[in-house]
């Protein structure tokens, strides 16, 4: 299989997605044709004549979270399950896939019948389990249960060998070059002599500290990567009460509040158990009959080599899958589950423990209850002091007149970049909200902002007081490290200067070994030299012996602070009878790599002649996300 295929079935978004395709059961019914799309609804994905509609997207996303929470054992929100860019990735690589498919279909790339036939035949939820006949009744019921039709289904297996089948032509035609293998295993076997000695800097002599007029001239010429930012200090109203205890809450209205939220506090019913997925009926009553044998879930998984999933005083909300949570929830505590037609393959629940539901006591969530009003309270006193703000502004009161009468605070922020970083890089703590950076960043010098709502009743006003331009940093400022960055330099720049007129004497044709007396240094010999054994001499020995023809000098940087100059003595080749079984490997090795970048780029060529495309606003939509994706959460300078 292609490395792009690949990569998409080990991702989190493919859990259990190819697994669909041979399974023959959970078909996600992204792909149909849809001639008249650009007239019809949108689409979430579309390329060419195939497409994925927001219904049809939100239920394979559905049953991706489902095969995840199964794994991780919890419930999973589409939050969790699309952070760090997840979303955008299986978008991609979903376009990637439509537009493929699409392009083998119209190219001629299309399995027969017999194939389709065959793959559905083999499929023991089609049959029925008392003749062993296949059933066109029960194929059509099964796939009824997972909003699927036969044309839909069949057109998912037929896309599956499409893409099996043109990557195993791709694999079969493809052929390398014997010379491509060739060259590498005479690299590989071919054996060198040569003699060299190291030049060190004690040899070339060291810098002496550098002088005023040497550090600022190197300063000037690395200012770009010295030169600090534009950097600006401000001052943030914040119209919370700081530190200020909270106020005490009357029993009375802790109770008004308790009786208008008693129904939505109560508490469910909640259950642990384990699951079990099979990947057809008959593993799933073996695994039925071993429980009840009285075999723990962690024997059976091991012996069918599966994974059991743990669920602890879960809620029946939080199991995606509603035919695993009306079993579940319908068991009897240490009570085993017949196998369950699930989103994935077939389940087997076992419970273990019923913690039943119950109307919720004020003593139960008095805490949550008191918490409620004081969040209520604290976002009603900002709203009262913002609008008592913006009302003494607007009678020409001063910021900071305005904000000691309505009981505001001011936060000092120190000088800080555009990107929230103090002046000298380092992170300031706590980090500073994006709004924030960027209001001050649209102010003059002296510029005061309007009340900005940052959400969840956070407000704020800045002011930004100064505004540092960028500049090159004073030389005592960093002395140190510039001078130490000057030294390695000039100390490199003397190593190089004495290494190559060392390197000229014996292009010159003077005596190796006269030239490395002349500076006190050793000669070293090596004598059937490859590549890998010559690694113990280090890197520039390496470019040395195996770069220079035989009785060349060269001259190479070996490390930091060192170079070496030898000559290149002897060159014996490999033998072509060594060299052929080795040739041939090398050659297949590449082969494998040849075909997968040859496959991932037909795939991206046939995505963009099929003009295959997402929309991933209409992608957050139908999963009931954010339009997009919400930035790491800041906490306000001075809480």
């Amino acid at each position: 299989m292609l490395t792009a295929f690949r990569t998409f079935a080990k991702s989190k978004w493919a859990i259990g997605l190819l697994v669909v395709l041979a399974l023959g059961l959970l078909v996600t019914g992204g792909s149909q044709m849809d001639v008249l799309g650009n007239l019809g609804p949108k689409h979430v994905v579309s390329a060419g004549d195939r497409s994925m509609s927001p219904v049809e997207f939100r239920g394979e996303l559905d049953r991706i979270r489902e095969q995840a929470q199964q794994q991780a054992g919890r419930a999973l929100s589409f939050e969790e399950l699309t952070a760090d860019g997840g979303l955008r990735q299986y978008l991609e690589q979903k376009a990637e896939q439509l537009g493929f498919v699409n392009w083998a279909w119209k190219a001629g790339v299309r399995p027969g019948r017999d194939l389709i036939l065959r793959q559905i035949r083999q499929e023991s939820a089609f049959f029925d389990s008392v003749t062993g006949q296949f059933s066109e009744e029960q194929y059509q019921n099964a796939l009824a249960e997972n909003n699927a039709t036969p044309e839909i289904f069949e057109a998912r297996l037929r896309d599956q060998y499409s893409t099996q089948h043109y990557g195993a032509a791709l694999g079969a035609a493809l052929r390398l070059p014997r010379i491509y293998g060739a060259i590498l295993a005479s690299q590989a076997l071919e054996t060198r002599d040569g003699r060299w000695f190291t030049v060190t800097q004690a040899m070339a002599g060291t810098a002496p500290a550098p002088t005023d007029a040497q550090l600022t001239a190197f300063m000037n010429q690395n200012a770009a990567q010295l030169r600090l930012p534009e950097s600006r200090t401000a001052s943030v109203v914040l119209f919370d009460d700081g530190a200020a205890p909270a106020a005490e809450l009357t029993e009375a209205r802790i109770e008004e509040r308790f009786n208008f939220r008693r129904d939505a506090l109560s508490l469910p019913e909640k259950r642990t158990f384990v699951t079990l997925t099979a990947p057809n009926r008959a593993a799933a009553d073996r695994i039925a009959a071993a429980l009840r044998a009285g075999q723990s879930p962690a024997e059976v998984a091991r012996a069918n080599g599966i994974q059991p999933a743990e669920y602890a005083d879960t809620p029946r909300s939080a199991l995606g899958d509603p035919a695993v949570a009306a079993a579940v929830f319908g068991l009897t505590e240490n009570q085993v589950s017949p196998p369950i037609q699930a989103g994935v393959g077939f389940v087997v629940a076992r419970v273990t423990g019923i913690q039943p539901g119950r109307a919720a006591t004020l003593a139960d969530v008095r805490e949550q209850v008191i918490q409620e009003l004081r969040a209520e309270d604290a976002r009603a006193a900002v709203y009262r002091r913002v609008e008592a703000y913006e009302k003494a502004r607007q009678e020409g009161k001063t910021l900071d007149v305005a904000v000691g009468e309505v009981g505001a605070r001011i936060i000092r922020i120190p000088a800080i970049r555009q990107d929230g970083k103090l002046r000298n890089g380092q992170d300031i703590n706590p980090p500073l909200p994006p709004q924030l950076l960027q209001t001050m960043w649209t102010l003059g010098r002296g510029a005061e902002s309007e009340v900005v709502d940052m959400g969840q009743g956070q407000y704020f006003v800045v002011r930004v007081d100064e505004v540092a331009p960028a500049a090159l940093p004073p030389l005592e400022a960093i002395r140190a490290p510039l001078a130490q960055q000057w030294t390695l330099r000039e100390n490199a720049r003397l190593l190089g200067a004495r290494a190559n007129a060392l390197a000229a004497r014996v292009r010159g044709g003077e005596d190796l070994a006269a030239v490395a007396a002349s500076v006190g240094a050793a000669i070293q010999t090596g004598t059937g030299l490859n590549r890998e054994s010559a690694e113990q001499y280090g890197q520039g020995v390496i470019r040395g012996v195996f770069s220079a023809g035989r009785g060349e000098p060269f001259s190479q940087q070996n490390t930091a602070d060192s170079f070496v100059i030898g000559r290149t003595d002897g060159i014996t080749l490999a033998t072509p009878v060594l060299a052929a079984p080795v040739a041939e490997q090398f050659r297949q090795r590449m082969a494998g790599d040849s075909v997968n970048a040859v496959g991932e780029a037909a795939i991206k060529a046939a995505a963009e002649r099929s003009k295959a495309r997402y929309d991933e606003a209409l992608a957050r939509a139908a999963l009931g996300l954010a339009a997009e994706a919400p930035a790491t959460p800041a906490t306000p300078p001075g809480q």
